[in-house]
């Protein structure tokens, strides 16, 4: 049963990260680079000074920051416990998957993915009822985990 999880994952991911080309590869490293997402980050912090005032806006920031942080700490646990190969370190496919960047940590999920499912979670649940369309923001942590394909 585990082994046919992981065959799955290896073939789900082969497929979709040979769906890239080299002409978008600079767009894909462009959105998987956390600092090009800083003016999201400030335009989400604003918004949440604007709906609950500087205090209480604070506050909630307070609480972004330390559920990002448990968050990346809960993913380097899980893959030190893990310890699985990162898709670009792993012989049996690694010749099968285009590489941008080669990271040579531990892998069992995406820790970028995860993270900034866990803030966008958060934040609109805080902001849902302040702002219309802030669902939209559920593209973000799509889209930059795909990036990390």
């Amino acid at each position: 049963m585990w082994q046919d999880l992981v065959s799955i994952d290896q073939e789900l991911l082969i497929y979709l990260n040979n769906l890239g080309s080299k002409q978008w590869d600079f767009i894909w490293l462009t959105i998987t680079n956390q600092l090009n997402w800083i003016p999201l980050f400030l335009l989400i912090f604003y918004l949440v000074i604007k709906a609950f005032g500087w205090k209480r806006g604070l506050f909630a920031i307070l609480g972004m920051i330390i559920l990002v942080a448990v968050s990346d700490q809960f993913t380097n646990q899980v893959k030190d416990y893990f310890m699985r190969l990162r898709p670009n370190n792993n012989p049996l496919i690694r010749d099968q998957i285009r590489t941008l960047i080669s990271p040579q940590s531990n892998s069992f999920y995406s820790g970028h993915a995860a993270t900034s499912s866990v803030f966008t979670v958060f934040t609109i649940l805080l902001l849902r009822h302040k702002y219309k369309y802030i669902w939209l923001l559920l593209l973000f942590p799509l889209v930059f985990g795909y990036s990390r394909l």
